[in-house]
């Protein structure tokens, strides 16, 4: 089973994304602003930064998260006992980053959270008054200002085929912010899971953009969007020996924003960052 892609200039587009969202935790959108030819080329400058030593001149602050990530220190998806295999990049307006990195990526960065404001937008319109009453204030108003929204450069190496059992390239798990917004992968592997336990491929056609729930949305709306499990997989066929790049963005409130009762972004973004064994 294959997820569906939303054109997004279409006149049903926000309906119809907000009802995909709401029954499987990802929308995917096709014909939307963000430009193939600025992934295209933010993925060539990256691969040569993963494949330089001097990747590990930007070693990640350990306060302040922002850096290089080498696969050592790589996540260990919550419940799980297996590194994932990947290294990535962590970049934030106020941090590191090669000088000759970014340019492309500053301007990734600002059009990607335009986009994913607009969808955030699209959320708030069509969630039910019940829903939109567990909101402490606008959802746009959550992000509006923030410093942590967080662009990932995701780099999966080629496998060599000696990799620890069990491994993969992302163990299936949950993201932490609000919404994160994906352009597809220059490879196959993303997949969701289905509300009866089955995984279902998300589609990679170059170009089309990958938008899944965050549990901080699910918190904040009182469990009516769903925080989806997913995970990348070397699907069968695939070509093993190819890197994997991907360019998440993950929208992240400020910290003091209210998600619940039990919640503000900040102390449910710390407790998550712990899980996941970062901090």
């Amino acid at each position: 089973m294959t997820l569906q892609a939303i054109d997004y200039t279409s006149p049903t587009a926000q309906e119809d994304f907000v009802q995909s969202l709401r029954d499987t935790g990802f929308g995917v959108l096709k014909n939307h602003p963000i430009q193939k030819q600025l992934v295209s080329a933010i993925y060539q400058e990256w691969q040569t930064f993963f494949d330089s030593e001097t990747k590990y001149d930007y070693r990640y602050n350990v306060g302040t998260q922002d850096g290089f990530f080498p696969p050592d220190v790589s996540e260990t998806a919550k419940g799980h006992t297996k590194k994932d295999i990947k290294e990535y990049f962590h970049y934030y307006p106020w941090g590191q980053c090669p000088a000759d990195k970014k340019a492309l990526l500053a301007q990734y960065y600002a059009e990607a959270n335009t986009l994913a404001l607009e969808l955030l937008a699209w959320v708030e319109k069509h969630s039910p008054a019940d829903v939109a009453q567990h909101y402490s204030q606008p959802l746009c108003s959550m992000v509006d200002g923030s410093d942590q929204t967080l662009l990932r450069v995701l780099h999966y190496p080629p496998l060599k085929g000696d990799e620890e059992l069990g491994a993969i390239r992302a163990g299936a798990h949950e993201d932490i912010n609000l919404l994160t917004i994906l352009p597809s992968a220059n490879e196959p592997g993303l997949q969701v899971k289905a509300k009866d336990g089955s995984w279902m491929d998300v589609p990679c056609d170059f170009g089309t953009l990958v938008v899944n729930i965050g549990d901080m949305l699910q918190e904040a709306s009182g469990g009516y969007f769903p925080s989806t499990s997913h995970r990348v997989v070397n699907p069968e066929g695939a070509d093993k020996t190819k890197s994997r790049i991907s360019l998440p963005l993950f929208l992240h409130p400020k910290p003091e924003v209210v998600l619940s009762k039990r919640h503000t972004a900040k102390s449910y973004l710390h407790e998550r960052l712990v899980e996941l064994g970062v901090i």
